[in-house]
């Protein structure tokens, strides 16, 4: 499903080639076997986000995924957190795009959700779409997040969502976070470098700046898809008031 690999850019770092590709993204959409009414978020999304300055994206961007854990993009932090449990779960994860063929750079994080989306993308619709919904809740999370934020990045884990097929009571989970506390406060971030680092996987290949950039490799199976392996990654962890 290629529109996932739309996606995947457009939820990465917002870079000088991304405003430059604006075109050839507007057309995979439009050739994408999308809703209509998904089709236009999307193209709204970019239209948006091309026309400003690349600057105040990217600040954006860092204000909005950089600080805090509430809009982290690390799938595995809504639901280990920094338990030793997430530490495993990478190494799980890490196994599975291995065993399907996904060669990954040694700084990648095997839980950035532009990297698994990009590695959804490559493995058919149907196989596509049951990689979203095994993480739907999480992208619901995310999604009322940023609408309570008021950005348009939501518009994203909507479609995100779309896709998956999974219907979710989004007004549900509005009432959930309604009382959230904020984490990225200047106060709220102080504690967190407070924390003891964590090292995943006890090794520096885990480490790093995550990246879309790397893609699957000309033999990765696209017939074949591995479902993550955690407890309970139906159902994010709950933090501040969830």
């Amino acid at each position: 499903m290629q529109v996932l690999q739309v996606i995947s850019l457009l939820l990465d770092y917002p870079k000088p080639e991304l405003v430059e590709a604006r075109a050839e993204l507007e057309q995979m959409i439009q050739q994408s076997p999308l809703s209509a009414d998904d089709k236009a978020a999307l193209e709204a999304f970019i239209e948006h986000r091309t026309s400003m300055s690349l600057m105040d994206w990217q600040s954006e961007y860092d204000g909005l995924f950089e600080r805090g854990r509430a809009l982290s993009l690390l799938l595995f932090e809504h639901v280990h957190g920094e338990s030793r449990d997430r530490g495993q779960a990478m190494v799980d994860l890490m196994n599975q795009y291995k065993t399907a063929g996904l060669d990954l750079g040694v700084k990648e994080l095997p839980d950035y959700i532009p990297l698994y989306l990009e590695f959804l993308s490559t493995q058919g619709d149907e196989n596509a779409r049951l990689g979203l919904e095994e993480v739907a809740h999480i992208l619901a999370l995310l999604t009322a997040r940023l609408e309570q934020r008021g950005s348009n990045y939501s518009l994203l884990f909507q479609t995100l969502l779309s896709i998956s097929g999974v219907q979710i009571d989004l007004d549900d989970v509005r009432q959930q976070i309604a009382n959230e506390k904020r984490d990225d406060t200047s106060k709220e971030l102080d504690k967190v470098w407070e924390e003891e680092a964590v090292t995943f996987a006890g090794n520096d290949q885990m480490q790093g700046c995550p990246t879309a950039q790397n893609r699957p490799s000309e033999g990765q199976r696209r017939d074949q898809y591995v479902p993550l392996n955690t407890d309970d990654l139906s159902q994010p962890r709950k933090v501040s008031g969830i």
